[in-house]
């Protein structure tokens, strides 16, 4: 699969300017040859929307027309038959909406403020695409270890996080943000044995920066590719499936899972 990561600057609650350019990288990305593109968390919508969630919700139909030429994944605000809104991340494949999910992890603490505006997802469930079996997490549920765990007890070969983290603190040459993400990714794609990309986006917001510095890792742990920090790129990485192969030949561990002694373990807990 040649994957590209596209790491932008969306306009806080500009459908239209967004819309136009995640269509200009989605043309380059054909031109390129690309199979699959991959947006950040709410990149259609910006992330501090507060009051302004209601009004920026769907899908643009252009996409539909451009996931017949390329599968695409980004962020967005879902409105729900109940008329409840979701921070969501959509994938598209062969001109239709293949899977939908919706951010089960809504932080509202410190700057965050997510579950003022938004409910919060209930499902954590790995699907299947062209190119294999997907799954996807939206920033805060990367936090929690037993995500990625579900994704690949259900057989998820990639797992895409779409993000939208503040720049915070500094250790040593890294923003303390930046360094976390990246230990995360490469912990979870080792140790799981699955491709993990990393989505994040730029820019500012109510004086609010985010880093950038989306990544790709392999099933080894290894970095794949890395965009710079502090600007829009796309970044393109054509992905080996017989990589997945040779690392859990390698480190069979999620092979060797326990399922029924994990049920049972939590099960008493929650007893």
């Amino acid at each position: 699969m040649k994957l590209a990561v596209a790491q932008i600057n969306p306009m806080l609650g500009n459908v239209e300017k967004n819309k136009r350019k995640m269509i200009s990288y989605i043309e380059n990305a054909i031109k390129k040859g690309i199979e699959l593109v991959v947006f950040p968390e709410l990149s259609l919508t910006g992330y501090l929307l507060e009051d302004l969630t209601f009004d920026v919700a769907g899908i643009p139909i252009e996409f539909y027309e451009l996931s017949k030429k390329i599968s695409i994944l980004f962020g967005g605000i879902e409105e729900s038959r109940s008329y409840y809104y979701y921070n969501s991340a959509f994938y598209l494949e062969n001109g239709r909406l293949q899977h939908t999910h919706r951010k089960v992890y809504l932080p509202t603490y410190g700057l965050f403020d997510e579950g003022r505006y938004l409910k919060p997802g209930n499902k954590i469930k790995a699907f299947d695409t062209k190119f294999g079996r997907f799954g996807i997490l939206i920033c805060e549920d990367a936090w929690h270890i037993s995500n990625s765990y579900i994704l690949s007890m259900d057989g998820a070969d990639y797992v895409f996080t779409l993000a939208n983290s503040p720049s915070r603190g500094a250790q040593k040459s890294k923003l303390s943000s930046n360094h976390t993400w990246d230990e995360m990714m490469k912990t979870y794609s080792k140790l799981l044995t699955s491709f993990y990309i990393f989505a994040h986006r730029v820019g500012y917001e109510d004086g609010v920066n985010f880093f950038g510095g989306s990544s790709v890792y392999s099933p080894n742990g290894d970095l794949l590719s890395k965009a710079k920090n502090f600007q829009e790129e796309m970044i393109v990485v054509d992905l080996d499936k017989r990589d997945l192969r040779r690392a859990r030949i390698n480190n069979p561990v999620m092979r060797d899972e326990n399922l029924e002694l994990v049920l049972r373990s939590l099960n008493k807990i929650i007893e």
